[in-house]
């Protein structure tokens, strides 16, 4: 019988939420369906941001803790391309020294905060796609494996509630009506003792 071809990182951890469906995962189950590989969490991303995965996160779900991951349908979301040029990539490489923008580390030395491995740089979003930011370099970063598994969805300063709440009411009644379905999900608990609260 022929040997079945391993699988690459991503597609390790794709037919694994697959088979897994509505199981919450740890990051050690995940780094390890992953072959072990230091840029798991990269390759998680990638399913949900490039192939359009609802892999959620504590993020999206107040019961999820830091570091655990669901997939609850197989339906995916439209998901953004990689429309990074390599002559971008280089660009911003350059003009960033080579240098991780969160934390300094270099690429290539090693890195301070990874037992020994090498620095690797990769291009991040200083805006996340996510989030309306785009693929022009001014919004482009160097950032290195480590910070970039910890720079999902993150932006250097946080809307603070006035700014939310400003936001929320320009918005669409359709779109209000999408942000508290979300917030509802994220929050069953604290959504029905609300619920109780106005009976």
């Amino acid at each position: 019988m022929a040997k079945r071809p391993r699988l690459g990182a991503r597609d390790s951890l794709r037919e694994h939420f697959l088979n897994n469906l509505g199981r919450v995962m740890d990051a050690e189950e995940l780094r390890l369906v992953a072959g072990n590989i230091s840029e798991w969490a990269r390759r998680v991303r990638e399913l949900r941001t490039e192939e359009g995965y609802q892999i959620l996160t504590h993020n999206d779900r107040s019961e999820l803790k830091p570091g655990e991951y669901l997939l609850e349908t197989d339906k995916i979301q439209p998901a953004f391309e990689r429309t990074i040029s390599k002559e971008t990539r280089a660009y911003v490489l350059d003009r960033n020294g080579f240098t991780c923008q969160m934390c300094g580390a270099v690429a290539g030395e090693i890195h301070p905060y990874d037992a020994g491995r090498k620095t690797r740089l990769h291009i991040g979003h200083i805006l996340d796609k996510s989030m309306g930011g785009n693929d022009e370099p001014v919004n482009l970063r160097a950032i290195c494996s480590v910070c970039n598994e910890g720079a999902s969805n993150a932006m250097l300063i946080r809307p603070d509630l006035a700014r939310l709440l400003v936001q929320l009411r320009r918005a669409t009644s359709v779109d209000q009506i999408e942000v508290l379905k979300w917030l509802v999900k994220k929050y069953p608990r604290q959504a029905d003792e609300l619920r109780k609260l106005g009976e």
